[in-house]
Parts: C-alpha cells; structure tokens; sequence
C-alpha cells in the first residue's frame, strides 16, 4: 500500500509486524504488538529528509490504529468467508441463472422510532453487509459489462450521505464495500435503479418472494425503490405466490407415474394453505382420477410457468442446503454464542432467590450476554416461573416474584449473527420438590435419549422419538396419564431444530450430517387445570442443548451450564457477584 511520497507499507498478518520500504529499498522495520504500541525493530535511511517522511506517515498510521484499536471486534466473519459462500451458491446455481437477494426492511418501532436494524441472514452470509437497502446478484456464468470487463456478482449498497450519517452512522458505501468486504463490482443502490441488466435473458432468475412488510421512505433507492425496480425488471406478476410456483414445479419436474403421490402431498397443501383451493390446476390435479387427465394439467401448468422465468425455491434449497452445515470459521462464533449463553444460565443459578422477578432473572442473563460483547439477543428471552413455563412461547416476563416455583430459562445469546438456545428449568428456592424432581428427571433422561441419537445418518426425528418415548413411559409409570398417545398433551412440541444465523435455522431435515448444530429440547408441561392429580399442576420443565453432530459422535456444546438435579442445586450455592448489589428503593 503507498502511503506517501516513495514509500509504501505492508502488514504480515502472521507475525503483527509492519515493514515501511521506500524507492531506495531502504527499509524500516516494526512490530506492532496487542497493546498498540510500535517497536522498531530495523531501519536504516539515506537521508534525514526520508527520515522525517517516514515519521509522518509512521504517526499517522499509529494515530489510525489507535483510534481503531478502542474496543471494536476483530473477530468477524472474513470477506473471504463471505465469497466462498457465494461461489457455493453460484456451483449449485442452474446454468443461466441469476440469483437476487436483497437485505432485510428497516422495521419500524413506534412513530419516529425504529427498531435496531438487523440483516437478513442469508444477505449477511453470502455478503457480510450490515446495513439497509441493498441488493446481491450472484450469476451462474460470467457476465460481461459494456467496457469488457468480467464479473460474477454485484452489490449495490446505500449510498454515503453526511447528514444522514450525522444521526445514524458512517455507512460503508461503495469504497467500504469494496475494500472490507473484497467487491469488485459495488455500486451505489440508485445505479440498480438505472440498471440494463436484462432479466428476461435468463432462464430463471432466482429469489426469495416479497413479504411485503418495507415501508416506502424520503430516501432514494431504499428497499422500497430497490424491489419495485426489481419487480419492473422482471415483470413480476402481481398475484405471484411462491407456494404455488412451488407446487406448480412439483407437478412439472415429477414422471406421471408418481402422479398419485404428488397428488396426496398437494392435498395436504391445499388443506393448510386455503387461498390456495381457488387454484383450478392445483384442484384438479388433486381430484384427478387417472394420469391421463393429470398429464394434460400437467401440459397446461407447464405452459403457465414458462409466463415467467421467477424462481423463488432453487435459492431456498440451495442456502437450507448449503446453511445446515458449519464451517470452521462459524463455528468459533456460534460456540462463543452458546458458551456465553450456558455462562448467563450458571450466573443466574447463583443470583436466584425467591424475591426475584422474571423480568429482573431475563436483565441478568442479557447483562452477561453484553458483558461478553454480544449483540443482541437470538430470540425473545423466555423466563417462565411456574404456570407461565407451561406457555411455550412466554415472553411477557412480568411476574414480580418466582417464590418457590421452577423457573423455566430459554435465551440465548446472539453473537456477530450466530445464535445459541439453551434452557435450564431451576428451582427459585434452591431445591426441587419431590414432585419437581420426578418429572425433571424423566425430562433429562428423554434429552440424554435425544442427545445419544443425534448421529451422522440418522433422520433428523430420531432424537425426537427417542426422548417421545421416554416421557411417555415416564407419565405413564407416575400416572399422569393413562394411555400412550396423551403424552402429547403434556409434550407437544418437537424436539429439535437447526441452529445457526436463525435461532431455527436453515436445513434440508434429511439425514443428519456431519458438522451440523441442532438443540435438543423435550419438555413436560402441566399446566393448572389439567386432567391429573393437582400435586403435578404448574410444573413446567424442558432442558435444552446445542448440540454439534460428528462423525465420532454428538457433542454437547452447552454442557458448560449443569443439567441434573443435584449440578443445579451445588451451583446454586455458590455465590454470586449480585448478592452485594442493591439498588435504593423507589417510591
């Protein structure tokens, strides 16, 4: 890199050392160590007038590096990372394909108020944009712009705005796009509003359809702008639905002998999605009574596909495809997210007491989650004490007090994207009843069951049905119920699921693979009320772990927070930073 008049500076990443080299190949030679602090190692120099260039631009680059050195992560994903996954996708794309992802809307919160922008994790995965109103393209072949030049992608991103970075912060615009994230072709959002790339030209043009939840702003070329143009290119229709762009392509790409089967998986969708009844192919395909007549809807739907060349599921099944395994690189952040989060639950399990409320239990698992540099939570935090565990998805945290009661913790920490899930279920006091225990114990006995049967091959219900079959026995043995099939009453969830850059992460749900994070989560809810004896009512229990699959096995990732009864009970003895913590009293 030149950084002035005849000299020029390079950086070995391996050693943290900087060699400074001028026209003469008079070298000065420094190491820059974690402290920030430079040590000059060798120099020689012709002259005190080189000498006193060198100084200049040596105090210019050590006054950069200190103002970058004051707390900002380093240990992102790489601009590498980020290309390698888009040369995955592009091997998988169809020939002359196109393939258009754009980031996630600015959602807004209230008035004047959005909430904290978080991108869309199949945009940051193949980008490693963090920011609004941008758009990916990805084609399958070289393309070639007007002035000859090669390209294989392109990024438009927001443009630079000094008043709007005055209140919202620097963007990285076009250079930034360019120098940190390794675009060649990056390109201001309103230049993909003028574009001339013509979209009919290819076969298909890949992309996730519209959720329609971007508001139309003052600024030029923002999402809003973005898609519409988008949409005027490709001539999107207006009653597009990508479920059934999916069924319709199901009927194309299946020989008619398997017709029948094709026809039964349609029903089912056409039994959940109702919109999708007042489609006359998709009916009739399902009422047909023989192939003949399926093969002549067959004709017609493909007739009616080639309207259009928009494709909204190759994309999908390339990044589940493609998201459902680990590189090493992910790996060492989701293992941070999930470390982190396994610390907040044994924090927690130190600080409780009976006088807690659930709110204050959910502020210091997020205190640990940000003490670590975490970004954002992965999901809602869950701090359901008693009834309230027994609602799976409870959020409102707003019990004053647990008292004696479980307390049922499901968080997770999301960190630089990646987010773990664990969950602990503890007792306020310090100390499971009889009754607490008992279905605690059958609730980790089903997860030790799930755990042991997430394994390279096997299908991805196999922990399921491994820890289904262990709370049914135990809720029969207890007489909670008295036939196999209530055992869903009180375990009706599923037990596991991918996890990654979504707490529910992409997958195929096939066979499990190697390098692979799924949770394991069986759980048993009792609520008030419910059809046993009243001693069981309010016990909520579910214990739940990240898991990594392997080929020498599954590898519990979280297994840092304690899981059996008596773990829980000695953690929850030791003390706590928090015991000397009081705040004054307000009125």
């Amino acid at each position: 890199m030149r950084i002035g008049k005849g000299w020029y500076f390079s950086f070995i990443k391996s050693t943290d050392q900087f060699i400074f080299t001028n026209r003469f190949e008079k070298i000065i030679y420094f190491d820059f160590n974690r402290s920030t602090r430079f040590k000059l190692l060798f120099w020689t120099s012709n002259s005190m007038t080189q000498m006193k260039r060198f100084y200049t631009f040596c105090f210019a680059l050590l006054f950069v590096f200190l103002i970058n050195a004051q707390g900002t992560p380093t240990d992102f994903l790489t601009a590498d990372f980020h290309k390698d996954r888009r040369a995955a996708v592009r091997d998988m794309m169809p020939s002359n394909t196109v393939a258009v992802l754009f980031a996630n809307p600015i959602r807004n919160r209230a008035n004047d108020v959005d909430y904290i922008y978080h991108q869309d994790p199949d945009f940051y995965y193949l980008t490693g944009y963090n920011e609004p109103n941008a758009v990916l393209l990805i084609f399958s072949e070289d393309q070639k712009d007007g002035n000859g030049k090669v390209y294989d992608e392109m990024l438009y991103v927001q443009e630079r705005d000094v008043k709007a970075e005055q209140w919202n912060g620097k963007r990285l615009g076009v250079e930034g796009a360019k120098e940190r994230l390794g675009f060649d072709m990056a390109f201001n959002g309103s230049e993909f509003l003028n574009t001339t790339i013509d979209f009919q030209t290819f076969d298909k043009v890949l992309f996730f359809d519209f959720k329609n939840d971007y508001r139309d702003t003052r600024e030029k070329a923002d999402l809003f702008d973005l898609i519409k143009t988008f949409k005027g290119k490709t001539n999107y229709p207006s009653d597009y639905n990508a479920t059934k762009q999916q069924l319709y392509s199901m009927i194309t790409s299946t020989d008619i002998t398997n017709s029948a089967n094709v026809a039964q998986t349609l029903g089912r969708y056409l039994n959940y999605y109702e919109d999708l009844q007042e489609d006359k192919f998709l009916t009739e395909f399902v009422e047909a009574k023989d192939d003949a007549l399926r093969n002549e809807i067959k004709e017609k739907v493909t007739l009616e596909l080639k309207a259009n060349n928009l494709d909204s599921a190759i994309i999908a099944e390339i990044l589940n495809t493609l998201r459902e395994t680990k590189t090493e690189e992910e790996m060492v952040l989701l293992r941070k997210a999930i470390e982190i989060s396994a610390v907040g639950q044994n924090e927690v399990m130190k600080a409780m007491h009976p006088n807690m409320s659930e709110t204050e239990i959910q502020g210091v698992h997020e205190y640990v989650y940000k003490k670590y540099g975490a970004e954002y939570e992965g999901y809602p935090s869950i701090v359901g004490g008693g009834n309230n565990g027994c609602i799976l998805h409870y959020i409102e945290n707003n019990k004053t007090k647990v008292g004696n009661d479980l307390v049922l913790m499901d968080l997770g920490a999301e960190y630089h994207g990646y987010t773990a899930d664990v969950t602990r279920t503890i007792p306020a006091n310090g100390k499971f009843t009889l009754e607490q225990k008992q279905i605690y114990d059958i609730v980790y006995n089903a997860q030790e069951a799930g755990i042991k049967a997430s394994i390279v091959g096997a299908p991805f219900q196999a922990p399921g049905k491994a820890a289904s079959e262990i709370v049914t026995a135990g809720l029969m043995e207890l007489g909670i119920i008295t036939k196999p099939e209530e055992a869903r009453t009180y375990f009706p969830h599923g037990t596991s699921h991918y996890l990654g850059l979504d707490v529910h992460d992409k997958g195929t749900y096939g066979a499990f693979k190697p390098n692979t994070v799924i949770t394991v989560e069986p759980g048993i809810y009792i609520p008030e009320g419910s059809d046993c004896d009243k001693k069981w009512w309010g016990i909520a229990v579910r214990i739940e772990d990240d898991i990594l699959i392997t080929e020498n096995g599954p590898v519990n990732l979280s297994d840092m927070a304690p899981r059996t009864t008596e773990a829980i009970e000695a953690m929850m003895t030791a003390p706590s930073p928090l015991d000397d913590f009081v705040l004054p009293t307000l009125d």
